[in-house]
């Protein structure tokens, strides 16, 4: 393992991580990895499906070792102190880890006991936690009659039976509809709002937008930009150009008259008729849409404004947050 400089402990950093790699076989599923996440907040990890995140969310969580770099977490060495790290942390992760054959009820009052509650505390605390998550209702039915929303909420509340001081939350709204991602978000902001600090992985942009105090964006085991989401915004371009085009098959043309003419780089939309690009100078917009006219290449609609983080991600990695890259060999 290469030799780090440690430097010394800052007081106000939740985490504090410097050069994170994991290898598997010939695959740098973490390469290089630094983080300073301070307390108190939510810090975003944002990243399509194999980026890294979520093995590096098991390194911090003391799942599996780094083969090279340090981190810490509260002041406390990564290597070298693993309880005093796992009395502080909590994981949950894109799956639910409760039992689907006990009832709401029965898994956090099993989890109040584990953690060390009494009987009568167990159950009391149990109680608060089905109400505080809008799960009194269901709290006497079994977890895989539970929707996808109500089992996301029952695996968080099993996460803060003992409240934690820093939460890893894996994915916590894949696969859930709008409605239920929203209750799950009000979940996140009440807790950070009584302390605790929160590292939210996810490949949904409007969720780092809404909750991150801060975001990463990870790429192939890499972090390649770090902000808030306005300066991540701004990092790309004064605004945005979205055009539709009325017929896809004249889309690669289309683009590359606009590369010419804007000087900066065409993307494909998801949609099959759609390009964008981030643009620094917008007087040049209306010229090249002009020049894109010339060539009979009929134009459905366009808009130009500030660049979402969706757009950002596209500039930064040349694909959508949703897109896959290479698996993230060893992690669940």
């Amino acid at each position: 393992m290469e030799s780090l400089e440690v430097r010394p402990i800052a007081n106000d950093l939740a985490i504090e991580a410097k050069g994170l790699v994991k290898v598997f076989g010939k695959h740098r599923a973490v390469d290089g990895v630094d983080l300073a996440i301070q307390k108190g907040t939510v810090y975003g990890f944002l990243g399509p499906n194999g980026a890294g995140k979520t093995t590096t969310i098991r390194i911090l969580a003391t799942l599996m070792k780094p083969d090279e770099g340090y981190a810490r977490i509260f002041g406390h060495d990564l290597s070298k102190e693993g309880d005093a790290i796992r009395s502080r942390i909590s994981l949950t992760g894109q799956y639910a880890s409760i039992d689907e054959d006990l009832t709401g009820m029965e898994n956090l009052t099993m989890m109040a006991k584990l953690m060390g509650y009494s009987r009568r505390e167990a159950k009391q605390r149990a109680q608060e936690l089905l109400r505080a998550f809008g799960l009194e209702d269901a709290a006497k039915r079994q977890v895989k009659n539970y929707s996808g929303g109500m089992r996301r909420r029952i695996d968080i509340a099993a996460s803060i039976v003992v409240t934690p001081d820093l939460l890893f939350l894996d994915e916590p709204t894949s696969g859930l509809d709008p409605r239920s991602r929203n209750q799950v978000w009000d979940i996140i902001r009440a807790l950070v709002s009584a302390g605790t600090t929160v590292l939210l992985t996810t490949q949904y942009l409007e969720e780092a937008d809404q909750l991150a105090d801060r975001i990463a964006v990870i790429n192939q085991g890499k972090i390649i930009a770090e902000g808030t989401s306005s300066e991540l915004k701004a990092s790309v371009g004064s605004g945005t150009l979205n055009v539709q085009l009325v017929d896809a098959a004249q889309r690669r043309r289309a683009a590359q008259i606009l590369e010419s003419t804007l000087s900066v780089p065409v993307y494909f939309l998801s949609e099959a008729n759609g390009l964008t690009a981030q643009i620094n100078d917008p007087a040049r917009v209306a010229d090249a849409l002009g020049e894109v006219a010339k060539e009979d290449i009929a134009i459905s609609d366009f808009s130009f404004g500030r660049p979402s983080l969706d757009e950002v991600f596209l500039t930064l990695t040349g694909h959508t947050a949703t897109q896959e890259t290479k698996p993230e060999e060893g992690a669940p």
